[in-house]
């Protein structure tokens, strides 16, 4: 089983369609960004982290967003909750992550990371984040 986080915590699988249909699509992290395409029916990519240590998933997930990919996009595996802001800012709206991991990290790990907007040193340096 899996847990999917979200900035409200731990979240059910709510993904229905097979990963095989042609609205959803699993990328590996080894991806050439070159031949990064979707289309209009893509609703759903997920892109996989192998690692922890394997940040080419963020870089993917930024350079889907700068081409116009609005669909869902999740990363799935080895994100650790130190990496939830990191992968929130580069554009992924949700993680996946195992059961194991979940335990380990429980949701308040999560949940402390989920303002993902208010440590963004490059806003405050660009001066667009209002600070308190």
């Amino acid at each position: 089983m899996t847990v999917i986080v979200r900035d409200a915590g731990f979240a059910p699988e709510d993904w229905t369609t097979d990963f095989d249909g042609a609205t959803a699509v699993d990328l590996p992290s080894d991806t050439d960004p070159e031949t990064l395409t979707f289309d209009g029916g893509t609703q759903m990519i997920r892109i996989d982290f192998p690692s922890f240590a394997d940040g080419r998933g963020f870089t993917l997930a930024r350079l889907l967003r700068l081409r116009g990919y609005t669909g869902r996009l999740r990363a799935r595996g080895h994100v650790i909750a130190d990496q939830y802001a990191m992968a929130r800012r580069s554009g992924f709206d949700e993680v996946e992550i195992s059961d194991d991991l979940a335990a380990r990290q429980p949701e308040e790990d999560w949940i402390f990371r989920s303002d993902w907007r208010k440590h963004d040193y490059q806003a405050r340096l660009r001066g667009s984040l209002r600070t308190a």
